[in-house]
């Protein structure tokens, strides 16, 4: 029984590709096509989690209603609290020159 050319296997598994409309890869290299493949889980996944509804978001919606929204004036309040200590966050530098950084380069 004679044995089957290199040549001829090559062109049969890329036949085999045309027919079954799968990639040709004769390396055998890593190309990530299985996962491409699969379903995305996007959007299942924002099905899963019901919309949150937020007063902010209402009252961008319905203007005449103007709802208060205690957590948020709440931790408003407390950020002004730590201010005033002190304890608040820095000041943004509006420029490059003004930022910690570079004055440390000085």
């Amino acid at each position: 029984m004679a044995s089957i050319t290199p040549s001829r296997l090559a062109a049969l598994t890329r036949l085999r590709s045309v027919v079954f409309q799968t990639s040709y890869n004769p390396t055998s290299q890593r190309t990530g096509v299985k996962y491409l493949r699969r379903r995305l889980r996007g959007p299942s996944m924002m099905d899963y989690y019901p919309h949150q509804l937020s007063i902010s978001a209402i009252n961008k919606e319905f203007n005449g209603l103007d709802l208060v929204d205690e957590d948020e004036e709440q931790r408003l309040q407390d950020v002004a609290d730590k201010k005033k200590r002190g304890k608040g966050a820095p000041k943004k530098a509006k420029s490059a020159a003004e930022s910690r950084r570079a004055q440390r380069k000085r």
